[in-house]
């Protein structure tokens, strides 16, 4: 079975962005050219799913910010909705958290990065998640969407580790009993 791995960032208050979408406050964030780790979660990932709400916010970015196959998972948007010079990188299919990683495991991955805060909100309702890397930027917002929504019980991590940056961004990996490999 294919595992889903988190790797997201959010404000101090626990927002990944703003009620209009906006994350300008993550992206302009001064890192003083750390690396975070990204590019090494990356490499251990054989493709993203990712939420409609986040495909939207970032389908326009360019260069296109994945070489690795993304799938959106939406009913509300289909394959002739993608930018046509994303549209060999992005496939745009309507599944469930279970059937989306039922279609990626046919397809050989292993690994799979879960973004979007809705779509990672419902793979841990589904037990889909491995492992989470929380990246907390010392900015606070006040309102936005949260990371985190109901789960209907509660969800104990493991925490696996924390590291504080120069910066100030903070970081922390979590493993979800039960889910780990």
């Amino acid at each position: 079975m294919t595992t889903g791995h988190v790797f997201i960032g959010t404000s101090l208050d626990g927002f990944i962005a703003r009620k209009n979408d906006d994350i300008a406050w993550l992206t302009d964030y001064p890192t003083l050219g750390e690396d975070h780790g990204f590019n090494a979660h990356m490499e251990r990932m054989d493709g993203v799913i990712m939420g409609r709400g986040t495909y939207e916010v970032i389908k326009h970015f360019r260069p296109w910010f994945y070489s690795k196959p993304v799938l959106v998972l939406s009913g509300s948007i289909t394959q002739t909705d993608v930018p046509e010079e994303i549209a060999d990188k992005v496939e745009i299919v309507d599944a469930t958290p279970e059937g989306a990683m039922q279609l990626v495991a046919g397809r050989g991955w292993r690994a799979a990065y879960v973004d979007g805060g809705k779509l990672i909100q419902a793979f841990l309702r589904a037990g889909l998640i491995e492992d989470l890397v929380i990246s907390r930027i010392p900015v606070l917002i006040g309102e936005g969407i949260p990371l985190f929504g109901p789960l209907g019980a509660d969800l104990v991590l493991e925490h696996v580790e924390t590291q504080a940056f120069p910066s100030g961004l903070v970081q922390s990996r979590y493993r979800v009993p039960g889910n780990a490999a």
